[in-house]
């Protein structure tokens, strides 16, 4: 493992800093246009972290994945409602970049 070499006696302390998304930042979800496929999401209430799937019709909702580590887990996953999502989740703060036209 690359976290071991040259870290000393704090190496699972600088390990599960690397690993987790604490300097992310979330925001609440505004619009549904922010809900696209791969968004990280994560709960109010929670600090599990979903990875947002595609919208499902059929269902009327949206898949969430659970996501740990950088491994989204697509074998587990949920259906949730759009309204849901905008009362009780929130979404990873879009690194958008502007190109101005000439």
């Amino acid at each position: 493992m690359t976290c071991l070499t040259g870290l000393g006696k704090q190496w699972q302390s600088n390990c599960i800093a690397i690993g987790t998304m604490k300097n992310n930042t979330f925001e609440t979800i505004s619009d549904a246009y922010q809900l696209v496929s791969g968004a990280k999401i994560k709960g109010k209430n929670q600090d599990e972290i979903f990875e947002l799937g595609a919208y499902d019709g059929n269902k009327r909702g949206y898949t969430l994945y659970a996501f740990e580590d950088g491994v989204k887990f697509g074998d587990f996953s949920v259906i949730i409602s759009e309204k849901e999502l905008m009362n009780n989740y929130l979404i990873e703060k879009a690194k958008v970049t502007q190109s101005i036209a000439a």
